[in-house]
């Protein structure tokens, strides 16, 4: 069976998976035009610990340079192998969406449920699908047996020689930290409250916003009328309270401390990825691919 495919998996991810609710049926692409744009404040809001990690763009970039070195392998052992299709950048969420709560700009039309894939993403989806139901053959050729040899190995050696794969472990942890540790900040707490007596005038009764999206009631096939008129009351409590504001500061005194007392895990680990992006971003150039700015979002594409 061929690697996952690309999905940054974080503490915070973790987190958010029971505050949202990802039951939805499966989307067709939806044209780019019937997405409702991001929020500003989502699009922008940026925490020291994001230049540790690797974005959903850069994990995209590494696999696109490493296809091509494992299509050269296949062929070589006259077999075909039919590269993933490429992600539009503007396809990739901000790093930080949701990070606090439901986001102003999808919650009228999704409630909490997340937003469809954009067609680009659906695209290469189904693409990594199709890989996984692949003639047993050819996945040991590109795979191994174990999943991490074959083709896949000898391009990855090509690419990095022995450098080991980007690992985000520390950022993971220290992400999950900071958001709980800025959490128990007393402005925190005072907006958190704040919020919650918002949602109460308003007949909703929440302690926070992870608990009004991770809501049992909104585990259904596409949002309903009282989980949108929810989010919409939930992400005016968060303005009214300005706890995004009050949270993401909180919070990136919280990170800059971390990164001074973990300096050095960080700092492995950021080369080992500049390493990778490196050698990825040439052959790309190699084969003429665009090698122009990639985008900062982090959530699975």
């Amino acid at each position: 069976m061929s690697p996952s495919r690309a999905r940054t998996t974080t503490a915070l991810a973790l987190l958010l998976l029971v505050t949202t609710a990802c039951t939805a049926a499966e989307h067709e692409p939806t044209p780019a035009s019937h997405f409702p744009p991001v929020s500003r404040q989502a699009r922008q809001l940026r925490l020291p610990l994001d230049a540790y990690a690797s974005t959903v763009a850069e994990t995209h970039l590494v696999e696109d340079a490493q296809d091509i070195l494992m299509r050269r392998c296949m062929n070589d052992l006259n077999m075909e192998w039919k590269l993933l299709p490429r992600v539009d950048p503007q396809d990739t969420k901000p790093p930080n969406l949701r990070r606090y709560g439901a986001d102003e700009a999808a919650a009228v039309r999704y409630g909490y449920h997340p937003r469809p894939d954009p067609p680009s993403v659906v695209r290469r989806n189904r693409a990594w699908d199709e890989r996984e139901a692949l003639p047993a053959a050819t996945q040991r050729a590109a795979y191994g047996s174990s999943g991490t040899g074959g083709c896949l190995k000898t391009a990855q050696h090509q690419l990095v020689g022995d450098t080991a794969p980007p690992d985000d472990h520390a950022f993971n942890q220290l992400t999950g930290t900071a958001l709980e540790t800025s959490r128990r900040a007393p402005e925190v707490r005072d907006a958190l409250r704040t919020w919650h007596i918002c949602m109460a005038e308003a007949g909703f009764d929440y302690p926070d916003p992870y608990a009004a999206a991770g809501n049992k009631r909104w585990e259904t096939a596409e949002p309903t009328v009282a989980e949108r008129a929810t989010a919409r009351r939930d992400v005016a409590c968060q303005k009214s309270a300005k706890l995004v504001t009050v949270w993401a500061a909180a919070e990136t005194r919280t990170q800059r401390r971390l990164i001074q007392q973990n300096s050095d895990r960080l700092h492995e680990a950021k080369a080992r990825k500049d390493r990778w992006l490196a050698a990825a971003r040439r052959v790309l150039k190699h084969e003429g691919h665009s090698s122009a700015p990639i985008s900062t979002a982090r959530t699975r594409s």
